[in-house]
């Protein structure tokens, strides 16, 4: 199983990136999947989430309004639109793929994790 994201990349305050996750060796069609981040220093947290069908969703506080969970089963991936970005959004950010169906936000309902891709907000 892998999972591979990009779309990070250096954007400045207020900007919009679009990540993706691609799996493979995994059909994602009936599993959640979801978004953490992690920076220097910092744990691991989460970011979003989303159900196997995408009926449910769900986001972290911080992001909640600007970022945007979203999938496309026949194409075996899942994307985080991120909009109104700022510095603090600066992170690592993993795509994860869900033991069950539903959106979670717990780390350890997740059983597949990409290697993460770099976003870096500039003030």
């Amino acid at each position: 199983v892998q999972l591979v994201e990009s779309g990070g990349g250096l954007v400045q305050t207020g900007g919009s990136l679009r990540l993706s996750c691609a799996a493979s060796g995994l059909t994602i069609s009936t599993v959640a999947m979801g978004w953490f981040r992690q920076g220097p220093g910092k744990e691991r947290e989460f970011v979003a989430s989303i159900s196997w069908s995408g009926s449910s969703t769900a986001y972290a506080d911080s992001v909640k309004g600007l970022f945007t969970i979203s999938r496309d089963n026949a194409k075996n991936t899942v994307y985080l639109q991120m909009n109104s970005l700022k510095p603090e959004d600066t992170d690592v950010y993993y795509c994860a793929a869900a033991r069950g169906s539903w959106s979670s936000r717990f780390q350890y309902e997740y059983d597949y994790w990409g290697q993460g891709t770099q976003v870096t907000v500039s003030s």
